[in-house]
């Protein structure tokens, strides 16, 4: 698969295989340098250099991490694609089950990735702290209003995709004073407010 293209999952089993801990770690790790070796993933995580590569192996069994091409003794990995949308395969019963469970990992974990950041703001320095923002809003939307907006938030992704790509590739232009920062965009139906019910006029 080319790097650019959207890499679209929605098998059950593939969906198994990334929600665990290191392996979202590792990915983490590939989406910010354009390779790794299990040895550089290792210095990274404080994992044992067997266990990243052990995880790295299964990644590339599922189609997520490819090898790289190698240097010398060093066998780095990259990822099959920059640009993922996994989602439920909405005729298949298991698939929305575990496209809903890996959500929830991805949740969680996005959580407490800002708690952690939430709690360590003193460490920033004053030029960093107003970037950190929590914006939340509730509207009556129909379906295709929210799909209009998950549409223009993978467009607002790709446009910074395609801004600082660069910097993944290429260490050396990555401005002084730069840092990991992550985005985190969310839409959903409230399950726990009804719908609006259809005008009388609209009553059969």
């Amino acid at each position: 698969m080319n790097n650019e293209e959207t890499q679209r999952i929605t098998d059950p089993q593939s969906m198994r295989a990334l929600a665990h801990p290191l392996r979202l770690q590792l990915m983490d790790l590939l989406g910010l340098e354009a390779e790794l070796t299990a040895t550089q993933c290792a210095e990274r995580t404080g994992e044992s250099v067997a266990s990243c590569s052990f995880h790295l192996r299964m990644l590339a069994k599922y189609g997520y991490v490819e090898p790289g091409e190698q240097r010398g003794r060093e066998k780095p990995w990259r990822l099959v694609s920059r640009s993922r949308s996994i989602g439920a395969d909405v005729e298949n019963p298991e698939s929305v089950q575990e496209a809903s469970l890996f959500a929830g990992v991805i949740v969680d974990r996005e959580a407490a990735r800002l708690h952690r950041a939430l709690g360590r703001t003193s460490e920033l320095g004053p030029e960093w702290l107003d970037t950190m923002t929590i914006n939340t809003s509730s509207y009556w939307m129909t379906a295709g209003e929210a799909l209009e907006i998950v549409e223009r938030l993978r467009e607002f992704q790709d446009d910074l995709a395609e801004r600082f790509a660069s910097r993944i590739e290429d260490p050396a232009s990555r401005p002084e004073g730069a840092r990991v920062v992550h985005f985190l965009g969310s839409v959903s139906p409230d399950p726990d407010i009804h719908p609006q019910p259809a005008a009388a006029d609209d009553q059969p």
